[in-house]
């Protein structure tokens, strides 16, 4: 079992201010496990794992209504953003191989920023709670 923090001790072990715990808790990115008699907000080690995943999401450019909205629309069916994203992965190809060169460039960011997205969405813990 793990141990319950109260927001200080949990946003430093975050490495985030209290106000972004605050903020994330606001939007729905966040949700205490518990509360103590007092009214305490009380955090698991799995909500540490979660704001980690939403600074590196932030990191890779997506905004936290994207983000809020992925991570509380429910579980929803992978099987179909995996397809959806290797058609646009073999369109990318497409587009790539038969673009001006003065386009590659803009091509090799864009694979550049998915390449990355894709990265971190496979460092996502399996057991990471969906709100």
């Amino acid at each position: 079992m793990s141990s319950l923090l109260r927001i200080g001790e949990f946003a430093t072990r975050a490495e985030v201010s209290p106000r972004t715990v605050d903020y994330y808790t606001s939007l729905g990115l966040l949700t205490p496990a518990e509360r103590t008699a007092g009214g305490y907000r009380l955090y698991d080690d799995a909500d540490i794992a979660r704001v980690h995943l939403i600074r590196q999401l932030e990191a890779q450019g997506l905004s936290l209504d994207e983000i809020t909205k992925a991570l509380t629309s429910g579980t929803g069916d992978i099987s179909d953003a995996l397809a959806r994203l290797d058609d646009d992965l073999k369109l990318l190809h497409t587009v790539a191989e038969t673009a001006p060169s003065e386009v590659h460039g803009l091509l090799t960011l864009i694979s550049a920023r998915v390449h990355s997205l894709i990265t971190v969405a496979l460092q996502i813990p399996p057991d990471l709670p969906i709100l």
